[in-house]
C-alpha cells in the first residue's frame, strides 16, 4: 500500500499516540466513503503500525445550520452503503450515529477517543467543519490528524490564493503533474489481515445508540428527528453506489456531448455528481480515473506548456477537458479560497474593483425588487428565473448555466449587494444538495466578481460586474423542456 502523501495530513493537536489503546478511530465527517479515501487509508497505516483494528465513526448531527429532511436523508443513504462496504471487514467496526436531538452526541467523540491510539478525521475547508474539528482537538487526549482527500491538488499543495480560474489553472499545470502520482488506495481495506474488531464499550453504546434501525429495509424515519422537515427528500438518491452509478451513466452517455450540450438545460448533459462528491460519497480522484480511463490517457499524455489554456493541456477530447476544468480547476479553485480566506462567505471577501463599482451603483433604481420569501416562492415576473428556483426547491439543485443567471437577477432585484449575496446563500444552503460547499460558495461570488474582471458597458446596479440577461440566455439555449418541467412555458 502507498503512504498516504505527508502534504495531505494535518497534525491538529499536541497529544500523543496512546500504543496501549484498543483501537484506530476514523472520525468519517466529510470523506464519507470507503473508495478513495486518503483518511481511511491513514487509519489503515496506523492500524498496520501499531496491530490494532479500526473503529469507523460516522455521526450525523441535527442541530447543524439548515439540517433538514433532504441532507439528512441523502447522508443516512451513504450510511446504508458504508454499512455494506464494511459489514465484511472482520476488523472494522462501523459506527453510525444520528442525534436524536442537538447537542446529544456531545461528549460521543471524546469518549470514544479515551480507547483509542489516535484519531484520524477529514480535512475540509467550509461550513462548520473546521471549528467543529477545532474544539474536538481540545478534548481528545490523544493525537488527531486532519487529512485532506478533497481533490487532485492537495490543499496545501499552495501557499496563496489565486483571483482567476486562468491563475489557478497555470499553477495546476505547473504542479498538478507530481500529485496526480500519489494516487488514494481504490480499496484501502482489500487483502488486510488486522487484529478482530473490537466494540465500543457498552456504556457509550447505550448512551449513544448506533443508528443501524434508522437503516432497515431501507426506511428512514426523520419525523422524530429535530430539524427542518419542510425541505422534503429529494428524488436523488444518496451514497457511494449510486454516486458511481451516475459516474458510468454519465461517461458513457453525455460525456462526448459534454461540451456542446452541458450548456443547454434541454440536453441534461452535466454529470450531476456536485451532490456527491460535496458530502464525500465519491472522491474527485476516482472521477478522474474513470473519466482517464475512458480516454485511454496516461500521463506522459500531459502537455509540457503550462499556459493555462483551457484545452490542450490534459491530452484528451475536448468535452473530457471541459469536464475536467469543472472537476479540477473550478472545483478547487473553491476550496483555496477556503483554505486562505476564513471571510470566504462574506461580501468582504469580493476583489476590491468589485466592491468598488457595485457600492458607486448601490443607491441605482431598482425597476424590479423581491424579499426573500417571494424569491423563495418564485414569485417573480421572470418565468425563467422561476423555472430554476422551482428546481431548487424540489429537486436540490438548479442546471449550472441557469444557475448563474439565478445569482444574477437576484443582485438586481435586492435592495443591496449586500443583501443579495445573503439572500444567496440563505435559499441556496437550505435547498441544494451541494450547498454549503467551497464549490457552491464560489457560484455565488462569481455573481458579482469574484474570479471575474470588470465589464463594459458599465450597467445600471451591477456596475462593471458582469452582466446576464434572461431574454439572451432564452435565446442562445434550448429551455422549452426545462420550462415544462419546472414552470409553465411562456415567450421570453
Amino acid at each position: 500500500m502507498n503512504a498516504v502523501p505527508p502534504i495531505r495530513i494535518r497534525k491538529i493537536n499536541d497529544a500523543s499516540v496512546n500504543d496501549k489503546g484498543c483501537y484506530i478511530l476514523y472520525w468519517m465527517i466529510s470523506n464519507r466513503r470507503v473508495r478513495c479515501n486518503f483518511s481511511l487509508q491513514r487509519a489503515v497505516e496506523w492500524a498496520v503500525r501499531l496491530k490494532k483494528p479500526i473503529v469507523v465513526l460516522e455521526a450525523l448531527r441535527s442541530g447543524y445550520p439548515w439540517a433538514s429532511d433532504r441532507f439528512h436523508r441523502f447522508i443516512i443513504d451513504g450510511m446504508a452503503d458504508n454499512i455494506r462496504m464494511l459489514q465484511n471487514h472482520g476488523f472494522v467496526h462501523y459506527y453510525p450515529y444520528v442525534e436524536p436531538h442537538a447537542d446529544a452526541g456531545k461528549g460521543l467523540l471524546a469518549n470514544l477517543a479515551k480507547e483509542s491510539c489516535i484519531v484520524i478525521t477529514d480535512d475540509f475547508p467550509a461550513f462548520f467543519l473546521p471549528k467543529m474539528v477545532d474544539a474536538a482537538s481540545k478534548k481528545i487526549p490523544v493525537k488527531l490528524e486532519a487529512v485532506d482527500s478533497n481533490g487532485l491538488l492537495p490543499l496545501r499543495g499552495t501557499d496563496r490564493t489565486y483571483p482567476t480560474a486562468f491563475a489557478f489553472r497555470r499553477l495546476l499545470q505547473k504542479v498538478l503533474p507530481d500529485h496526480l502520482l500519489a494516487y488514494p488506495e481504490i480499496d484501502p481495506l482489500k487483502g488486510l489481515r488486522l487484529p478482530a474488531a473490537v466494540a465500543p464499550p457498552e456504556t457509550i453504546l447505550k448512551r449513544w445508540p448506533e443508528a443501524l434501525n434508522l437503516m432497515e429495509n431501507g426506511e428512514v424515519d426523520l419525523g422524530r428527528i429535530p430539524i427542518n422537515h419542510n425541505v422534503p427528500p429529494s428524488r436523488l438518491k444518496g451514497g457511494a453506489r449510486e454516486a458511481r452509478k451516475r459516474l458510468l451513466e454519465f461517461i458513457h452517455r453525455r460525456l462526448s456531448g459534454y461540451e456542446t450540450d452541458r450548456n443547454h438545460p434541454d440536453e441534461d448533459a452535466a454529470s450531476g455528481l456536485s451532490p456527491y462528491l460535496h458530502f464525500g460519497h465519491i472522491s474527485a480522484h476516482e472521477v478522474f480515473q474513470e473519466i482517464a480511463d475512458s480516454e485511454e490517457w496516461f500521463i506522459h499524455k500531459l502537455s509540457e506548456k503550462a499556459q493555462g489554456k483551457k484545452y490542450g493541456w490534459w491530452g484528451m477530447r475536448a468535452s473530457a477537458e471541459a469536464f475536467l476544468d469543472e472537476l479540477v480547476t473550478w472545483r478547487e479553485l473553491g476550496y483555496n479560497m477556503c483554505v486562505f480566506r476564513k471571510d470566504y462567505a462574506q461580501y468582504e471577501s469580493l476583489p476590491d474593483w468589485a466592491k468598488a463599482t457595485l457600492l458607486t451603483h448601490e443607491m441605482d433604481r431598482r425597476p424590479y425588487l423581491y424579499d426573500r420569501a417571494a424569491l423563495e416562492d418564485a414569485q417573480t415576473h421572470d418565468p425563467l428565473w422561476n423555472a430554476a428556483q422551482r428546481q431548487l426547491v424540489r429537486e436540490g439543485r438548479i442546471h449550472n448555466y441557469l444557475r448563474m443567471l439565478w445569482g444574477k437577477k437576484i443582485l438586481e432585484w435586492s435592495l443591496s449587494p449586500r443583501e443579495a449575496v445573503e439572500v444567496m446563500i440563505e435559499l441556496n444552503n437550505k435547498y441544494a444538495l451541494d450547498g454549503r460547499d467551497p464549490n457552491s460558495y464560489s457560484g455565488i461570488f462569481w455573481c458579482l466578481g469574484r474570479y471575474d474582471r470588470p465589464w463594459g458597458p458599465e450597467r445600471p446596479i451591477l456596475g462593471k460586474v458582469r452582466y446576464m440577461s434572461t431574454k439572451n440566455t432564452a435565446r442562445k439555449l434550448r429551455i422549452q423542456d426545462y420550462l415544462a418541467a419546472w414552470g409553465p412555458e411562456v415567450e421570453l
